[in-house]
């Protein structure tokens, strides 16, 4: 896999790699895995301001989303559906029978995952998946621990995550959902691409482990490496836990050419 430091915003990189791969392809439809969270939201702005100026259109992409809290409504303002809407789909042209995203308020939340994997087989499997990556090395809600095979499923939050998710919550962990349904490791690792970022230094020690460390479920991140098109996207950030000599390099990197990307192959 690729680890790539850049000194660009990464969600205006994504963006553009992102119009690139289905511009380059030309297959249709192309099938995308999305993401939520605060990593993403520049990305989204972006590709909403590639559509509004005729240089990209999601008419012929199919998309499905990464996870969906159990419970919330699709007008909650917490939900992933209401995150999606108001950061893309509002601004973009996609048909609303290409978008897929996990019905937290399933009466079978069992089936509903079931199902989900299912259309996305039916839709030719997942072309390029987007994400992010937590402090723990999280990936989806899939926590520490989670098998590699692990494909669509219910997943019970930890308390630490939920503690985390409280402050969208009025900083009320009594708030926030209980369960998530979320695309499992092995969902993500069945698409053909994987291209995921990571900014700060909360996700520093993370990226280290996936670039120094073993391949192991307790972190999740680090099941990246064991895909044949997998980039992990970084910031300087980031970047500030890796080994020594690795640091060397990027300082060195920068010092000649401060806006090219640095690329190491792991």
């Amino acid at each position: 896999m690729k680890l790539i430091i850049t000194s660009h915003n990464l969600g205006l990189w994504a963006a553009s790699y992102v119009q690139h791969r289905v511009q380059a392809t030309h297959k249709k439809p192309f099938v995308l895995g999305l993401p939520t969270g605060g990593t993403v939201v520049d990305m989204y702005a972006a590709l909403s301001a590639l559509v509004k100026n005729g240089k990209l259109s999601f008419h012929d992409i199919v998309t499905f989303n990464m996870d969906e809290y159990v419970g919330l409504s699709p007008e909650h303002d917490q939900s992933y559906h209401y995150y999606m809407k108001h950061n893309l789909f509002d601004h973009v042209d996609a048909l609303p029978e290409h978008i897929h995203i996990l019905n937290g308020q399933a009466s079978d939340l069992h089936a509903e995952c079931e199902n989900y994997e299912k259309a996305i087989v039916n839709a030719g499997g997942i072309d390029l998946f987007l994400g992010g990556v937590g402090r723990n090395g999280h990936l989806a809600f899939n926590e520490p621990g989670s098998a590699f095979t692990s494909h669509t499923r219910v997943m019970k939050l930890t308390d630490s995550t939920r503690q985390a998710n409280s402050r969208f919550f009025n900083n009320d962990v009594s708030q926030v959902p209980t369960q998530a349904l979320t695309v499992g490791i092995g969902t993500v690792l069945d698409a053909k691409e994987l291209l995921f970022l990571a900014n700060g230094e909360a996700k520093a020690q993370a990226v280290a482990r996936l670039a120094e460390g073993e391949i192991s479920e307790q972190w999740p991140i680090t099941a990246l490496k064991t895909h044949p098109h997998a980039t992990l996207l970084i910031d300087d950030a980031a970047a500030s836990a890796l080994a020594p000599a690795i640091l060397q390099q990027i300082r060195e990197a920068r010092a000649k050419q401060p806006q090219q990307d640095i690329v190491i192959t792991l």
